[in-house]
């Protein structure tokens, strides 16, 4: 082989490994998805500007010399996912919160025979505990569930209390967002399946929640999903400060340095078993004590480098 054979291999070569590596911004970029007037366009946030990308940011784009007012457009959820994630479990301080927690469940079931008329039951006591600064063995791994994408609302959009629900509360956490399909990926290289992260709040009905045998309304409910304003790309997801405030006051506050699985380990842990499609959200869990919202809230998720998510809590009409 020549050596211009040799370079040209090679030049073949780094290509390839750019194309593959590409996800990863090298620098801090953010992203947004938005309307101005009767358009809906991504965009790449440029000081207190937004610039259109011609295309869509999951696929081929480019940047255009047009130029929007950020404060003068409408924000929307960043992407249209296939699949909303959300990880449970995930943090220590949600699991144990410095205390230990003993939860005892019994079971009676009562059986009628209607041949003899004889009615028997049989009672069933379980416990389990929690201690805190240890991870039970469920949650030793990765425990996503489904949230529906028609949960999602954007920021500034109203929360919306279904009627019934009685106590409903807030959970701060930090998004992934998948940005190409993603199928049995490794650890190793999950981040390149990776667009960047954005800000949700996991609203969720505690009570339906309990008494459910699914999740399904409790956490997936519409509005119960507010995401967005913006996917920042090129920061280390792996430690962030995530906060919440509840009309003013901070009620959580952790890094996401202390995510039991980080972002890598739960991308690749999804994907061996689910194709994750680009757009994709994976709301990664959320941190500490959670309390209840009443109609008349406003709730900010802040995550550093991102921004802040705010909405407004109000009653089903």
């Amino acid at each position: 082989m020549s050596r211009n054979q040799v370079v040209a291999a090679l030049s073949g070569l780094i290509v390839i490994c750019l194309s593959v590596q590409s996800l990863r911004a090298a620098t801090p970029t953010t992203y947004c998805r938005f309307q101005a007037g009767d358009r809906v366009a991504y965009g790449i946030v440029e000081g207190e500007h937004v610039r259109e990308l011609a295309g869509s940011l999951f696929g081929d784009f480019s940047k255009t010399n047009k130029m929007h007012v950020l404060k003068e457009v409408t924000l929307l959820v960043p992407s249209e996912p296939s699949h909303v994630f959300a990880m449970a479990g995930n943090y220590k301080s949600h699991l144990g919160g410095g205390t230990t927690t003993k939860t005892i469940t019994t079971t009676t079931t009562i059986v009628n025979d209607p041949k003899t008329g004889k009615t028997t039951t049989a009672t069933k006591t379980t416990e389990e505990v929690r201690v805190s600064g240890k991870i039970p063995p469920k949650f030793q791994i990765p425990q996503p569930f489904f949230k529906s994408p028609s949960c999602l609302v954007r920021h500034e959009g109203n929360i919306v209390i279904p009627r019934g629900a009685e106590e409903v509360h807030y959970e701060a956490e930090m998004v992934i967002v998948i940005g190409r399909e993603a199928a049995n990926v490794s650890q190793q290289d999950a981040l390149d399946y990776v667009l960047g992260v954005t800000i949700g709040n996991d609203v969720s009905a505690r009570r339906w929640q309990k008494s459910d045998v699914q999740w399904w309304r409790a956490k997936g409910a519409d509005t119960f999903g507010p995401c967005g304003p913006f996917i920042v790309s090129g920061v280390n997801y792996d430690d962030l400060l995530l906060q919440l405030r509840l009309n003013g006051t901070t009620v959580q506050k952790e890094r996401t340095s202390q995510l039991i699985h980080g972002v890598a380990e739960t991308v690749a842990s999804i994907s061996q078993h689910i194709t994750l499609r680009a757009g994709d959200l994976i709301f990664t869990g959320t941190s500490g004590t959670t309390d209840s919202i009443q109609p008349g809230d406003e709730i900010e998720v802040e995550l550093e480098g991102v921004g802040i998510l705010r909405n407004r809590v109000v009653a089903d009409q």
